[in-house]
């Protein structure tokens, strides 16, 4: 079972991204929904997710201070940054993140999950 990560503090994010996932991922696959990093970075070491997609402009911590806190220990997720930000120096920002696999724009098109999910045969 592919396990999600989204942490997003906008419910309407969240829910758009859920119904694109569940439309285009053909695997069974389980979505755990946090609205906040810190509350996400206390549950995400027992989930050990296979994705992660992470807003970065969040109350309380943001998605920086998030991937700056987040070690994963024998599994490394796949991370996507899904903002609504296009300011180059969070592209940049994001770039130097060994860890980020891609920054994508909000809102997540359809797309952008086929292809992240086609990788691993998924699709």
């Amino acid at each position: 079972m592919i396990k999600i990560v989204l942490i997003d503090d906008d419910p309407i994010s969240i829910f758009v991204t859920e119904k694109l996932i569940s439309r285009n991922v053909f695997e069974p696959f389980k979505v755990f929904s946090f609205s906040s990093a810190a509350a996400a970075l206390k549950d995400i070491y027992a989930i050990r997710p296979d994705y992660l997609f992470l807003d970065i402009n969040m109350p309380e911590m943001n998605g920086w201070d998030f991937l700056e806190k987040f070690q994963p220990t024998k599994k490394n997720p796949e991370i996507y940054i899904l903002s609504s930000s296009i300011d180059e120096t969070d592209i940049t920002r994001a770039g130097k993140y060994e860890k980020v696999n891609n920054y994508l724009t909000k809102p997540l098109i359809k797309q952008y999950i086929k292809l992240i999910f086609s990788r691993k045969g998924n699709n």
